[in-house]
């Protein structure tokens, strides 16, 4: 009985204690930074140091608990690593969705996310509750052989900032004033070799610091609205990231981010243990709280209150890095009132118990994406296969029926193989062979009229354990690739000598070294991992269902000795499309078509704020609808300091009907052609040019001016 009454009392001194409390901070005609001094003003000291975690709730003070979730290509509430999975829509990884080129199909997958997001959030289904998204990722991959290539858009500066405030800006969404999910970019700063990442230093200078490494993330902040990024493991030029003074002068001071900097998971003990830039964790939990970092992605609240009593850090300190927790927590309406308007909406969004992965409309955008990440790479007319003739198709490898999800995947409500895909055709007989055990797979491909092959890289290495990646060619986080070789390559030879109407479908997070399958096969198609729809979008290119538009987002090399030392960070030295004056394989922003284009009447414009405008008329000169991308790069021959042979300053992707004519306008920023000259960007007298990627390895100069110069590619060559 007394129990009965004990808990009477408590739960009578919880409602008062709830009555009395202040909650001004839920007035929204307040600023957000009156909001935030209220709420500051009422948290006790264990409170902040609670605050220093992924968790942006205050349960006292009517705060609902919300941390964050990974979210590169798709939602993560599942994947080889995930013990509770709950399903999501799953697109092609990052790469994949690089290789689109389109910025709209960016952000409307981070759309998708954001809207999932809210859902598990608002509808408790999940016990993981966040909206905070570890998503883009904002790194440049300035060597295929890192193991987390499949994590980034690309090699180019340009091309992947403007993808980075893409995906931003869906993530978040179009309210002025509410988020529908925070976006964090990730890995703040140059964190593209994974051995010995937890110890090792990237060295290179401010100039490559401004133009390339942060440049995505500078973009991210300032044009897409991000405000919330997390530090990487390495150094930069000997002083950790998760420490290094970057963060509050440039990232904070210069840029304005306001919001989250989260370290790394481990990266206080690697502070102690890899780096060795601190003898204990209170040191390094101090110089981390000093550096900016508000949040921590490991175990650290022993050690920021052992630095606490001992005067390493303060409590204003712990007040000026959970602020920008508290900024991010109020624009994603938890300092609202729970039953207050932008909740409220969120609360009855799926009254019709449709959850958002189901939506038809979803399975649409996936479908959509997946086939614009499509890039072809090589067809000698092969391609599009003739439905008319073929009756028998040999469905060969691998990832022919299976779709493996990677490090950071969810798990789809349900997908399509590119085996099941084919399966569907009619009239088309389909034979299938994982590999060509007992000569299986070369019998088949006798009897086929087409052999379609299915082979890349495993994107964990089959199984999750960490650092377990057996195939040399394979990597993933923490391994990084030792070869650029194709694993099955004398499978596909000994197809193709059994038929030589043998296509590669190459399913791989990163480029290879497929210099046998140019020469020989007839035609050659990439596409990512992951997508639910990689085998409705990989049937449809190759029946001609739909024209492939991808484009490459790495210079694919023909020879791993034709890449400097991975540790080389300086990039001047041969490595990117900007840099690599060596024959290569397949050229940055390379893919056919199976129609063709012309460009006609060129015109650049010069604006008063030295901004410029290049106009072209595109011409869809074959008999199929498609998509052209269009890029514009600058040279800088007439430049004072040294700059790279060529730069991409502006792309579009424009879809043309056959036969038709569109004028494609393209915006040149002064950031796209300036340098950084030691405190601000110059811009630098630039001539430009525009690359069309026909069949023909040809270069064919078609038009020039003083101030343009337009010509078809193949493999980089000018004219």
């Amino acid at each position: 009985m007394k129990n009965i009454f004990t808990v009477i009392l408590m739960m009578l001194l919880w409602a008062a204690d709830v009555a009395a409390q202040d909650y001004g901070f839920r007035d929204t005609s307040l600023t957000d930074g009156e909001r935030i001094d209220i709420v500051l003003g009422q948290l006790t000291l264990e409170e902040k140091i609670g605050l220093l975690s992924t968790n942006l709730g205050v349960e006292r003070l009517g705060i609902g608990r919300c941390g964050s979730m990974e979210g590169l290509h798709g939602l993560a509430l599942g994947g080889p690593a995930a013990k509770d999975t709950f399903p999501t829509t799953i697109f092609p990884q990052a790469y994949g969705l690089g290789e689109t080129w389109d910025r709209e199909c960016v952000a409307a997958v981070g759309r998708q996310m954001a809207e999932e997001a809210r859902y598990y959030f608002h509808t408790g289904i999940s016990r993981r509750r966040g909206l905070v998204v570890y998503a883009p990722n904002a790194d440049l991959a300035r060597d295929p052989r890192w193991g987390r290539t499949e994590e980034s858009y690309g090699e180019d500066a340009f091309l992947t900032a403007e993808l980075t405030t893409a995906m931003v800006r869906g993530l978040q969404g179009d309210e002025e004033r509410y988020w529908t999910a925070a976006a964090l970019m990730k890995h703040f700063l140059a964190n593209s070799n994974e051995d010995g990442r937890d110890s090792t230093s990237s060295n290179f200078d401010e100039r490559l610091f401004r133009e390339y490494y942060s440049y995505p993330f500078y973009k991210g902040i300032t044009a897409g609205g991000c405000r919330a990024f997390m530090a990487s493991y390495n150094a930069w030029n000997g002083t950790p990231m998760a420490i290094h003074p970057c963060l509050n002068t440039i990232a904070r001071g210069e840029w304005g981010n306001d919001g989250i900097i989260c370290t790394d998971g481990g990266a206080p003990t690697l502070l102690i243990d890899a780096h060795h830039a601190f003898k204990t964790r209170k040191e390094g939990a101090a110089a981390i709280i000093k550096a900016g970092i508000g949040q921590f992605l490991d175990r650290y609240e022993d050690d920021v209150k052992e630095a606490l009593a001992e005067g390493l850090v303060t409590e204003d300190d712990i007040d000026r890095v959970i602020r920008g927790n508290l900024l991010v927590a109020l624009r994603l309406g938890l300092l609202d009132d729970p039953e207050g308007e932008w909740n409220d909406r969120w609360q009855h969004r799926w009254d019709d118990g449709i959850p958002p992965y189901k939506d038809p409309e979803a399975r649409a955008l996936v479908r959509r994406v997946t086939e614009k990440s499509v890039v072809l790479l090589k067809n000698d007319g092969i391609l599009p296969l003739n439905k008319d003739s073929i009756r028998c198709i040999a469905v060969v490898g691998p990832y022919a029926d299976y779709i493996v999800a990677d490090w950071y995947s969810g798990t789809p409500d349900s997908a399509v193989t590119i085996l099941q895909a084919m399966r569907q055709l009619d009239g088309v007989e389909v034979l299938y062979a994982k590999d060509n055990a007992m000569g299986r797979a070369v019998e088949m491909a006798r009897q086929a009229d087409v052999v379609v092959v299915c082979t890349g890289n495993h994107p964990y290495g089959t199984r999750p354990d960490w650092f377990f990646c057996p195939v040399p060619s394979d990597g993933r986080e923490a391994v990084d690739r030792k070869s650029l070789n194709l694993p099955d390559e004398d499978m596909v030879r000994q197809l193709y000598a059994a038929n030589p109407n043998t296509v590669l479908v190459l399913v791989s997070s990163f480029p290879f070294s497929i210099n046998w399958c140019d020469d020989n096969l007839p035609a050659i198609v990439h596409v990512t991992h992951c997508s639910e729809e990689q085998g409705e979008a990989v049937r449809n290119v190759l029946m001609g269902d739909y024209n492939p538009g991808g484009r490459t987002t790495q210079t694919w090399v023909r020879d791993i000795l034709d890449l400097p030392d991975i540790m080389d960070y300086d990039i001047r030295n041969g490595r990117t499309y900007m840099y690599n004056e060596g024959e290569v394989l397949y050229p940055f922003g390379y893919g056919l078509s199976y129609t063709s284009f012309e460009y006609s009447d060129l015109e650049v414009e010069t604006h008063e704020d030295g901004t410029m405008t290049v106009r072209v008329d595109v011409t869809n000169t074959g008999q199929r609808d498609g998509e052209e991308v269009v890029q514009v790069y600058a040279s800088f021959p007439d430049c004072e300091v040294a700059m790279p042979r060529e730069r991409l300053c502006a792309f579009d992707r424009v879809a043309i009907k056959a036969g038709e004519t569109v004028t494609v306008v393209l915006p040149v920023s002064l950031e796209a052609i300036s340098y950084w000259n030691g405190s601000r960007f110059i811009r630098a007298p630039a001539k430009f040019k525009i690359f069309h990627t026909p069949k023909r390895k040809e270069a064919l100069l078609c038009s020039h001016n003083q101030n343009f110069q337009y010509f078809c590619r193949r493999n980089g060559e000018g004219p």
